[in-house]
């Protein structure tokens, strides 16, 4: 292996060609995804951390990547998640034989050292396998140095990160390929891979072993029971997609990935490896709707902690670490076709009234199961302190767009104080139960139509189904106010094919000037839920489901015409909806 850096552009890796993004399965520990594909191809995840370079990032038009597959190329594949985990099982079938693949990033987890563990098995016939790994720091511009065997164990490193591999003891080394190997098993036969990634020492053996019994032992305690919700098998993969993306912190990325485009060659591509606040506290209603499961505790711990620190100026989406997030940035790669290369997102920088709306819900309902800590309730005080200094403020709201007079904010944040003027004692609990209705008579005058529907914004008739958000989570304004009028109206004008957009772009056909958002379609089945159309909520609920692909994950927008999904994956609060989906239908929800 080469002793140098190489910082010239990648040329794309035409070993692992791009899949339409339904194709792709994630892996995810709570400190980092691996992206792989059906072939098994290992092309994407960042070391340590989410919001550190990637090691392989293929999946982008960079170099890097970790494969598993048959040499036979006469071969179908498929697949699926064990129950509850994030632990995949890759499926190959060739003419001859059955293979299995099973693979997981090892829990516990720790924020300096990734461990990925591949175990391959034939269920049938005899077959040979190879496996190609080529680890590039760096999105792909740095080579490891000092590749060496010992006892089996192939060791090398760059600055920062060390890697070992277990598993290949005879591998050879190939310019352009990585480390290459093959493996030849018979039936029944079983063999493991193993690989770390660590920014310190090394920390014992590889056994894999071991390594496998404290993960499904850690997979087996994180997720809870759901045989009475609505789709039980769903629930628990959002359960675990929503433990696979939180940090030991309690900070949740709104994605494992970076830059996968909403709409091709449009620009709208965007770095999700970082925790958005407002999605953290949907993660964290969804979830307390369903019980004091610890992600509720995860989500409470570490929105207070930002509201803490950082009062007036909290911003949308930090690091997991709690670190501000970088201005997007590009890194000279192709990107996956139709996107780009970005990391950073400018959207950390802005002001998001609403964030402070569903933080205060999000403390309530962790009240409500008596797991509101000291902290949290000082951060609900800060939190309607910035309310009632800000409220009159435009800002960005939760599309994230120009600084506007946001009706969806208002009523956020409505909803907010309203839940916290229930859990507050004495004069805090008055002073919010005042602000609301102080915000709320503002907005009705700015914001409610003549005909009793909301405007998108005060200087905006336009169809907006972040609308649908409060209704959702059964906050009325008064009888007679715009909820049904407001909802029957997005359903006429936003509605294509059974699937629900955010809101018109003039002068453009819904589906062209971009997606079905899968967190609308949702939100609809919760507020039709919510008027007592069980219906209507089970169809919006169905029909919003079936968007996922093969590996039953959810990206943030679903191209409707052509079947399939556009943006990040997977999208937490899109798992996390469908989540609260599960649980309010079912009518087992633990919270109003």
């Amino acid at each position: 292996m080469e002793d140098r850096d190489d910082r010239r552009a990648p040329v794309p890796d035409t070993s692992c060609p791009p899949w339409a993004l339904r194709e792709y399965a994630v892996l995810a520990d709570g400190e980092r995804g691996a992206v792989l594909d059906p072939r098994g191809r290992i092309v994407w995840l960042c070391a340590p951390r989410w919001h550190d370079d990637a090691v392989f990032s293929a999946l982008i038009g960079g170099a890097g990547h970790f494969t598993v597959e048959p040499t036979d190329p006469w071969h179908v594949w498929g697949g699926s998640y064990e129950e509850g985990t994030l632990i995949r099982i890759s499926r190959w079938v060739t003419a001859d034989c059955v293979i299995e693949c099973r693979e997981a990033l090892a829990l516990p987890t720790r924020t300096d050292r990734l461990v990925l563990l591949r175990r391959m098995r034939v269920e049938r016939g005899g077959a040979r396998l190879r496996m190609a790994l080529d680890p590039r720091p760096g999105f792909g511009a740095v080579r490891m140095r000092g590749l060496r065997q010992e006892e089996g164990v192939w060791t090398a490193g760059t600055e920062g990160l060390r890697m070992r591999l277990a598993g290949a003891p005879d591998a050879v080394w190939r310019d352009g390929a990585g480390l290459c190997g093959e493996f030849r098993l018979r039936e029944g036969e079983t063999h493991d891979l193993v690989l770390e990634l660590s920014e310190g020492p090394e920390s014992g053996p590889l056994d894999a072993d071991a390594l496998w019994r404290t993960t499904e032992r850690e997979w087996g305690r994180a997720v809870p029971d759901c045989s009475r919700l609505i789709a039980p098998r769903e629930a628990r993969h959002a359960y675990a997609v929503l433990r696979g993306l939180t940090s030991v912190s309690g900070g949740m990325v709104a994605a494992a990935t970076t830059s996968l485009p909403e709409r091709a060659n449009s620009g709208r591509n965007y770095d999700y490896r970082y925790a958005w606040l407002r999605d953290q506290c949907y993660a964290g209603l969804a979830v307390a709707a369903h019980g004091p499961h610890p992600l509720v505790d995860d989500a409470v711990r570490f929105v207070a902690e930002r509201v803490l620190a950082d009062g007036d100026g909290v911003r949308p989406a930090y690091t997991v670490d709690g670190r501000p997030v970088g201005r997007e940035r590009s890194l000279r790669l192709p990107g996956y076709p139709g996107g780009n290369d970005h990391v950073g997102n400018d959207a950390g920088a802005q002001f998001q009234l609403d964030t402070f709306g569903e933080a205060l819900q999000l403390f309530a309902a962790a009240a409500a199961h008596d797991r509101l800590t000291e902290e949290a309730e000082r951060a609900a005080r800060v939190a309607v302190d910035v309310v009632e200094r800000q409220w009159l403020k435009p800002e960005a709201g939760l599309w994230e767009l120009e600084n506007r007079w946001w009706t969806h904010s208002r009523l956020s944040v409505v909803c907010g104080l309203r839940r916290m003027a229930e859990v507050l004692p004495g004069p805090a609990g008055r002073r919010c139960a005042g602000l609301a209705d102080t915000v709320l008579r503002e907005t009705r005058r700015r914001c409610l139509r003549a005909d009793g529907r909301w405007r998108r914004a005060e200087d905006d008739d336009g169809p907006e189904a972040a609308l649908l958000v409060p209704m959702a989570r059964g906050c009325a304004f008064g009888e007679g106010d715009g909820d049904a009028a407001t909802r029957a109206y997005l359903e006429s004008r936003l509605t294509e094919d059974g699937y629900l957009y955010r809101f018109e772009h003039p002068g453009v056909p819904l589906g062209e000037a971009e997606g079905a958002f899968l967190l609308c379609g949702f939100t609809m089945a919760l507020a039709t839920h919510r008027v007592g159309d069980r219906v209507g909520a089970f169809r919006w609920f169905e029909r919003t489901r079936a968007a996922c692909g093969p590996p039953g994950l959810f990206a943030e927008e679903y191209d409707v015409r052509q079947r399939q999904l556009r943006g990040n994956l997977p999208q937490a609060f899109v798992h996390a909806m469908m989540l609260e989906c599960a649980v309010r239908l079912a009518g087992e929800s633990t919270l109003p």
